[in-house]
């Protein structure tokens, strides 16, 4: 019988939740679905009790959901390597760790796991190897991805099923627990989790204007001082509402992963950001809007539109123009359309958008998952 093995996680966590984020997911897949030794390495337990409020901030170790979760510090203290390292997103391993990493025979499968991008180059770099320059050892770079020569997309085995379960059954108390009534029949319910953006303003008013009700659920966070200008009211908290026209605001407590799941699953649309929401979003086989990390020089809007490419491969024209033009507009690139037309040519589509979600969801999955993929890598690199 072959002994369990392990694998080290080394995460820094940077900003905005995103790291941490997918490096739990994919440490508790990696434990749960493949029975691996995982050890999860985070330099800042604070933030990543946010999302995951088990977590205690001052210990140097714990195990929880079955990972070992350990305090990152610097100086890092002699640590025997896992057999299997990843490094999130070009962490940089610590120095004696990486020594120690060089002195084993055979030396460690070290990978280094890339941010999502769903652009033509990502599958002609997935797994080219980087030999360090000065130790015997050599670095795989692993890309997440939409197309079956990348590494899939992090997802749990039981996702689809855990999802549909919520949905017939799961909604109404869900609802009461945020004390929101069942909505409407011709409700939208939408959240937004969102950077900072120009755009949020004109998608307010275009609510407010819409000739059905909308509800905005909205996560604490980095929006919270944009919609109280919007409001015109001093400031926004946990358990705030407000309203104009038909739009009606709920600022929601910072939510754990779990419960943001949840709340994809149960609205009508979803505005997301960055990478991890922006995959749990796909997911929950809900109609979606990604907002991208800003970079300089609008280097992320190439980041959006080869999304949309693969994201409205087979819809109609016009539907597929309307999911175009509200994402485009929501990221800033300039287009023709306002966010009024963007969005009166999305609700007029909107049945068609929540068809194509359900139908992507499933197309995803014939890609792979991540957490598979990386398996597989890992121990053909073993053997």
């Amino acid at each position: 019988m072959r002994a369990m093995r392990t694998w080290d996680i080394f995460c820094n966590v940077v900003d905005n939740y995103g790291d941490i984020g997918i490096a739990w997911r994919l440490a508790r897949g990696l434990a749960r679905e493949h029975g691996l030794a995982v050890r999860l390495w985070v330099n800042d337990l604070r933030t990543f009790q946010r999302i995951w409020p088990a977590i205690s901030p001052d210990a140097d170790q714990q195990v929880c959901e079955g990972v070992a979760v350990c305090a990152w510090h610097t100086p890092f203290a002699p640590t025997r390597p896992a057999q299997v390292v990843v490094e999130a997103f070009g962490c940089a391993l610590p120095e004696p760790y990486l020594l120690a990493m060089s002195e084993q025979s055979p030396p460690p499968v070290w990978i280094n796991l890339e941010y999502l991008s769903a652009e033509p180059w990502v599958a002609e770099h997935h797994g080219l190897p980087s030999p360090h320059p000065r130790l015997p050892l050599t670095k795989y770079f692993f890309f997440p991805g939409y197309t079956p020569g990348t590494g899939g997309l992090l997802a749990e085995a039981d996702v689809a099923g855990r999802r549909t379960a919520f949905v017939h059954d799961g909604m109404p108390a869900f609802w009461r627990e945020l004390g929101l009534d069942t909505p409407q029949a011709d409700e939208l319910r939408v959240s937004l989790f969102a950077y900072e953006n120009p755009a949020l303003p004109g998608l307010l008013d275009v609510w407010a204007a819409d000739p059905h009700p909308v509800t905005c659920l909205v996560p604490e966070g980095r929006v919270i001082p944009q919609l109280a200008a919007w409001l015109a009211v001093p400031g926004l908290r946990a358990g705030d509402t407000g309203r104009r026209g038909a739009l009606q605001l709920h600022v929601l407590p910072f939510m754990n992963q779990d419960w943001y799941d949840r709340l994809l699953w149960a609205c009508d649309l979803n505005f997301v950001r960055g990478e991890d929401s922006c995959v749990r979003a796909q997911w929950a086989a809900r109609p979606l809007v990604w907002q991208a990390y800003p970079q300089a020089d609008n280097a992320h809007w190439d980041k959006v539109n080869a999304l949309l490419t693969h994201y409205t491969a087979g819809l109609d024209r016009t539907t597929a123009d309307a999911v175009n033009g509200l994402w485009q507009r929501w990221n800033g690139m300039p287009i023709a359309h306002g966010m009024p037309a963007c969005w009166a040519a999305w609700r007029s589509r909107q049945a068609a958008i929540e068809r194509h979600a359900q139908a992507w969801c499933g197309r995803l999955g014939l890609v792979g998952t991540l957490i598979d993929k990386l398996v597989e890598f890992a121990e053909n690199k073993l053997k």
